[in-house]
């Protein structure tokens, strides 16, 4: 299960950063690209181990190794380290782990977003209002943090508003069962689980704030200027594995069934999970939202929200401190410190069949 919280990743980013800068990307041969599972990411292991990955990388001369990690936050900061030359990652980690650290990251592949597989269920409330003056168990700085403070936005109430207890992701089901915890917010397949409790009803999920929360594939960004063979073999395997993974055929009930059980659960609870995410199956589909307003707005409010938790880091005066840059050019925040890139060139050539 991806375990998306932050609470290791400011100080280990002041350490990591100062190690990958002082890397400096050139022209190789061998690659290696960090996962952790997810629903929208373990489809990087069925691309290793059913050949698809080796038969992009051989294309280009290259070798692309697929690393599992069992810790999500851990893989980012041995990307952000130099260690890995791409990772998977929520576009808000992206953002406040190797971006903020000073590591220049690019958004190679934008794979899908949250559309239901994050959410606010409660045992007594029927309506966000009634939260007011309330405790909500989450994993705090998470992206569930992000999805309750949007909730209650959506009726004019503010964090301060309610009070916010930490809990790990290991812990909140449980802790759902006793009469001390009665509002939580959290993901899938805990969602679900939260979410059968009886009486339990579901105030917010994620399909409320389309895109803001995007599953995406980062690269070094000096590595891939140097390499475009790797960003070619990445994304031509990616969606070769998408074609496959979308399909009724054989070939895609066995994939989801090889993924379900990958995943702890089997091809059903697998389905399950993809029909709570927005996939971009085809690469028209990845480059057509990134360059829409809408992802444009969610990603503006991702950087506040960041920066208010101080997930930006030290040096961080306002949410402008790291300029993301998207595919037409435009910048959002310091065009000074441009850290993170959404480039959907690869994407396009994949939509356009010149890979």
């Amino acid at each position: 299960m991806k375990k998306r919280d932050f609470s290791k990743r400011l100080a280990a980013g002041l350490v990591t950063a100062s190690l990958s800068l002082g890397a400096l990307a050139q022209e190789k041969e061998s690659f290696s690209i960090a996962w952790t599972i997810y629903a929208g990411w373990v489809p990087w292991q069925y691309a290793e181990d059913y050949g698809i990955m080796k038969k992009w990388a051989d294309k280009y001369d290259i070798d692309v190794d697929i690393v599992q990690v069992n810790d999500y936050i851990e893989s980012i900061n041995q990307f952000t380290a130099g260690q890995f030359d791409g990772v998977v990652a929520t576009s808000m980690d992206g953002l406040s782990i190797p971006a903020a650290s000073g590591v220049d990251t690019t958004a190679l592949i934008v794979g899908d977003y949250s559309n239901g597989n994050d959410g606010l269920v409660s045992k007594d409330a029927t309506s966000i209002a009634e939260l007011e003056g309330e405790t909500v168990h989450l994993v705090e700085l998470s992206v569930s943090h992000y999805l309750l403070v949007r909730a209650l936005n959506t009726v004019g109430l503010e964090e301060r508003d309610i009070s916010v207890v930490n809990i790990s992701d290991a812990d909140l089901v449980s802790a759902f069962q006793t009469d001390d915890v009665r509002h939580v917010a959290t993901w899938n397949p805990l969602l679900a689980e939260v979410e059968a409790y009886p009486g339990a009803t579901k105030l917010f999920d994620s399909s409320e704030i389309p895109g803001h929360i995007k599953d995406l594939t980062l690269v070094n960004t000096e590595t891939l200027a140097d390499n475009p063979k790797l960003g070619k073999a990445l994304v031509g395997a990616w969606y070769e594995t998408m074609s496959i993974l979308s399909s009724d055929s054989e070939e895609g009930q066995e994939a989801r069934a090889f993924l379900g059980e990958l995943s702890g659960t089997d091809q059903a609870g697998y389905e399950a999970q993809l029909a709570g995410m927005k996939m971009f199956w085809e690469p028209k589909m990845s480059v057509d939202f990134i360059n829409s307003k809408e992802a444009h707005e969610a990603m503006d409010s991702v950087r506040q929200f960041s920066f208010e938790k101080g997930l930006l880091g030290q040096g961080a005066m306002s949410p402008d401190f790291v300029g993301i840059e998207f595919p037409d050019g435009s910048v959002m925040g310091d065009e000074g410190n441009v850290k993170l890139r959404f480039n959907d060139d690869y994407m396009e050539m994949a939509a356009d069949g010149e890979l």
